[in-house]
């Protein structure tokens, strides 16, 4: 993880904790439904804990290149979100702006039809508010698919993403405790349709997305 270097060791508070998660291996070991539902290779818990960054990129789970080369969004994915957020590498990276804790840290494998499978379903009940209490300092959540956005906004989550990521304003304004939260989808090739299909997203939330992001990653 070449470009978070520059910022190990600023927070060493949280070592115990990153030491921790670096360790697990629960999807192996203790698996939700059973041993049959094991994961079924090594696990590798991918995120990076800030005791600094004012913003928490919440997103699914890693992909293979990020459980290949253990750094997150290192793909396709995370160069769309650079360019979502007006950031380069460098800035992305940075421990002091970015805090990256997905819903499940390891790679869940593929389904039968070659795409992701969902996060593990051991890892936020045992993970979640452990670590979003470790970072009390967070004012802005980007929430990025459902299963992110099903656990930061709970009933003001909508019944489909597209329609959660619609009505963004709801959730920005009704906030009234703890950090903002930001709906996005998947920045994924796979949503290319999708922001080709919803020309809403770019016009109206990307330009307020970059402007907090602007603002709290300086």
């Amino acid at each position: 993880m070449e470009e978070a270097g520059a910022a190990e060791g600023m927070d060493g508070a949280l070592d115990p904790l990153r030491r921790a998660i670096a360790a697990c291996r629960i999807c192996r070991d203790c698996p939700a439904g059973g041993p049959d539902n094991r994961l079924p290779h090594e696990p590798r818990p991918v995120a990076i804990i800030s005791s600094q960054a004012r913003i928490l990129i919440a997103g699914q789970a890693p992909g293979l290149r990020v459980h290949e080369t253990g750094l997150p969004f290192n793909d396709a994915s995370g160069d769309r979100l650079r360019q979502w957020l007006g950031v380069d590498r460098e800035t992305f990276y940075d421990r002091r702006r970015f805090a990256i804790a997905p819903m499940g840290f390891c790679f869940p494998g593929y389904n039968e039809n070659g795409h992701d499978l969902p996060p593990r379903r051991e890892c936020a009940p045992h993970w979640r508010e452990t670590v979003v209490a470790a970072m009390p300092q967070i004012e802005l959540v980007l929430a990025i698919g459902q299963y992110a956005q099903a656990w930061h906004l709970g009933g003001r989550r909508r019944k489909t993403m597209t329609e959660t990521v619609e009505h963004w304003r709801d959730c920005w304004q009704g906030n009234v405790e703890g950090p903002k939260v930001l709906p996005l989808p998947h920045p994924s090739w796979r949503n290319t349709g999708w922001l080709k299909r919803h020309p809403w997203f770019e016009a109206e939330v990307l330009p307020v997305l970059k402007r907090e992001v602007e603002k709290l990653a300086a």
